[in-house]
């Protein structure tokens, strides 16, 4: 087996494999290990992340007491066990089996249940079924820029009704016909070349990332996010285009366009190069297909019917979200914070948009995300 490389960690983080996770080998970081019977917290990252993007907020969280584990996930970095085959098993990277991976890594630390699962990204969708399926495992959630709408919906009242023909979305058609035609990435992360267009990208992964990175955060002074009104191709089109791209370029390209200078890059505090070279030496090595997989899970619509289990279930643990201020993540479907506020969460402590920072709001803005970690987990945990 080839030695990877340290990762540059706080010397208070440890870096571990644990074996047999539901078939996978897991890599973790891990805080707070030092002794025993310390309540836990769960941290699970996005796209195009790794258990590193927790380094920052897992001192504060062992110094509060708690046993912090980071997984890098199902399909990411150093954890084995999965396939990176765009034709291998979709079902293994659909959402209960992620659910599953969490589980089985929680309980493999000698765990019966974790304070606190704390999730990014897509990852924040991994920690919201988490929290809906075991609520008896998962006792509270944070939710990090990307809201949580609910299970999907089953047909209701329809007995007696004439069946109607499955409705075609027609948003990818009108954005496609638009005056300057678009397309919506996740859409694009489901194809098959996504994942060659960013692993062999003409400016090399190193300056990929750094461009995703820096397109999708705080310093990319566009980012001022609005509300839309609605999935229709003209709100769409008023995201920025790492969401709604343009038609014929890839999100290589489209990124590019966006490339901070040398001196932006220089002057970056929260994510140096040195530290960007680790993202990059990983997705270097792995590629990018694992983490897409969680998109075709998604698009395909293949594992509605599993989850639509739970059609009419709330979050009922005590529950928070957490995102940047300029980050549009938060609205990039429409109507979806709202519902996560009214319907889909019943026992919401708090919603925090924090400024300063776009969508890798842990690492722009650790200690305040810290604060509001440490704050919910108080109220909403066990009152350590």
């Amino acid at each position: 087996m080839t030695t990877l490389p340290d990762i540059p960690l706080p010397s208070t983080i440890r870096s571990r494999y644990v074996e047999n996770i539901n078939g996978l080998r897991m890599h973790v970081l891990e805080a707070g290990f030092e002794t025993r019977g310390r309540p836990c917290v769960l941290l699970l990252h996005g796209f195009p992340e790794l258990a590193f993007s927790w380094r920052k907020v897992m001192p504060a969280l062992a110094a509060a007491g708690y046993h912090v584990i980071a997984p890098d996930q199902r399909g990411y970095g150093r954890t084995t066990g999965w396939d990176p085959s765009y034709d291998g098993d979709l079902g293994a990277f659909r959402l209960l089996n992620l659910v599953r991976d969490a589980l089985g890594l929680v309980s493999a630390f000698g765990h019966r249940h974790v304070d606190a699962v704390v999730g990014h990204d897509f990852g924040s969708s991994v920690a919201a079924w988490c929290a809906l399926v075991r609520p008896d495992v998962f006792r509270s959630v944070a939710l990090m820029s990307a809201p949580f709408a609910g299970p999907p919906p089953l047909p209701f009242d329809t007995a007696d009704a004439p069946p109607k023909p499955k409705a075609e979305d027609p948003v990818h058609r009108d954005l496609a016909a638009l005056p300057r035609p678009r397309k919506h990435y996740q859409w694009y992360y489901s194809t098959r070349q996504a994942n060659a267009d960013m692993h062999r990208a003409p400016q090399g992964v190193h300056d990929f990332l750094r461009g995703y990175y820096h397109h999708k955060s705080a310093d990319w002074k566009d980012n001022k996010p609005t509300p839309l009104q609605g999935w229709t191709a003209s709100e769409l089109a008023k995201l920025p285009t790492y969401y709604v791209m343009d038609l014929a370029r890839d999100m290589a390209e489209t990124v590019a366009e966006e490339m901070p200078s040398a001196e932006v890059i220089a002057a970056n505090q929260w994510l140096p190069d040195s530290e960007l070279s680790f993202y990059s030496a990983e997705y270097a090595r792995t590629g990018f297909q694992g983490g897409l997989q969680w998109y075709r899970c998604g698009t395909s619509g293949e594992f509605i019917p599993e989850l639509q289990t739970w059609s009419g279930r709330t979050i009922d643990v005590p529950s928070c979200f957490i995102s940047g201020q300029q980050d549009w993540g938060i609205y990039q479907r429409p109507g979806v914070i709202e519902a996560m506020q009214k319907t889909a969460c019943t026992n919401m402590i708090g919603c925090h948009l924090i400024d300063g920072a776009g969508h890798w709001v842990q690492q722009e803005q650790p200690a305040e995300v810290s604060r509001l970690l440490l704050a919910f987990l108080k109220v909403g945990g066990t009152g350590r």
